[in-house]
């Protein structure tokens, strides 16, 4: 098959891992990348992208480069702006999480895709994390009996400087619980299999980036929370993050609990544990390794997963598959973190 050419929007730190990605990824070429600005247009000739391929305007890439894909990895407040001229096409999409940064603007993307030709793909990409990929296997196919509790712990570092730091502010990211959280909250999503109802959160900005300064102006973005969501089948899942934790053994922790048992994994350590229901025996614990294709690791920084959902769009490209993270998909994972930042401004639960 001739390869499929793709152009990237945005040549900043998730950019660089998606070219990364591609160049190892076969049947894929990265063929035009634009990003406004010079210093990124040049890094991207750098890393291989052929100089007659590089643009300062993405609507001058869309028009004039000839690619099949496109991946959006522009700052999360350009997306629908991004997203009103790609959806003018018929090139297939890999959109960087978060959709967007405002429910209006998911909706609004949502009504715009559905006259839209070709395959659209939120990358939500940690549900391709190998740990978290045979947990969710685990847990739909019964191991857990009935699921009751989900639990989601992200202990990690500060937010990274981005270009222009944009990403300091809620107004660019539409808030840590979106920005970072969308991810989590599709994963409990996925994993439940059934719809929010409500959410309850508590957080702060604490510790992170109280001593910058940008014109004036001091960050506005949490650091830390505690978020329930309530789903409508009872099912109850947890997200416990904290972003001053660089100190800790593993950066994320999941376990699914339901009537018949657990299953937890630990990323990095990139261990599955699965415990059925034996009072005072130990022996019901099971812990596994789950390798990694070092190819995929050396790739990027999410423990493979950028690779595996590359390979999961270029198949839906190739084959006419559904795409399995969806634009709805991707608009639920905005709602739950609006309304989670929403929740901790106002101090109360927020009905879904």
């Amino acid at each position: 098959m001739e390869p499929v050419r793709y152009g990237i929007i945005g040549f900043g730190m998730m950019g660089w891992e998606h070219q990364r990605n591609l160049a190892v990824l076969e049947g894929a070429e990265l063929v035009a990348a634009a990003d406004p600005n010079e210093t990124q247009r040049g890094f991207a000739v750098d890393q291989g992208v052929p100089e007659s391929g590089i643009y300062a305007d993405y609507r001058e890439m869309l028009e004039r480069a000839e690619v099949d894909a496109v991946v959006i990895a522009s700052p999360n407040h350009t997306h629908i702006d991004v997203l009103r001229n790609c959806l003018g096409t018929s090139k297939h999409l890999l959109i960087e999480k978060p959709l967007c940064t405002t429910l209006d603007d998911c909706r609004e993307v949502e009504r715009l895709a559905a006259s839209h030709s070709g395959v659209l793909w939120v990358g939500m990409e940690y549900r391709y994390k190998p740990p978290v990929s045979r947990l969710v296997e685990e847990v739909h196919g019964g191991t857990v009996g009935k699921l009751r509790m989900l639990a989601i712990r992200e202990h990690r570092f500060p937010f990274l400087p981005k270009i222009g730091d944009w990403n300091r502010f809620a107004r660019n990211t539409g808030g840590t619980l979106v920005e970072k959280c969308c991810h989590f909250f599709d994963l409990m999503n996925l994993i439940t299999r059934a719809n929010p109802v409500r959410v309850y959160a508590s957080g702060a900005q604490d510790v992170n980036h109280l001593d910058e300064s940008y014109d004036g102006e001091t960050p506005d973005i949490l650091d830390n929370a505690y978020v329930i969501v309530d789903y409508d089948d009872g099912t109850r899942a947890l997200l416990d993050l904290c972003m001053f934790a660089e100190a800790s053994t593993n950066e994320e922790e999941i376990v699914a609990t339901g009537d018949a048992g657990k299953v937890e994994c630990a990323i990095p350590a990139s261990t599955l544990t699965v415990g059925r229901r034996a009072p005072f025996k130990t022996e019901s614990l099971e812990t596994t390794t789950i390798e990694v294709d070092p190819t995929a690791l050396a790739a990027g920084h999410h423990h493979g997963s950028t690779y595996f959902q590359h390979a999961a769009f270029l198949n839906a490209i190739r084959t006419g598959a559904p795409p399995a993270v969806t634009i709805r998909d991707g608009m639920r994972a905005v709602a739950l973190g609006a309304a989670a930042e929403r929740s901790v401004a106002e101090r109360r639960p927020i009905d879904l």
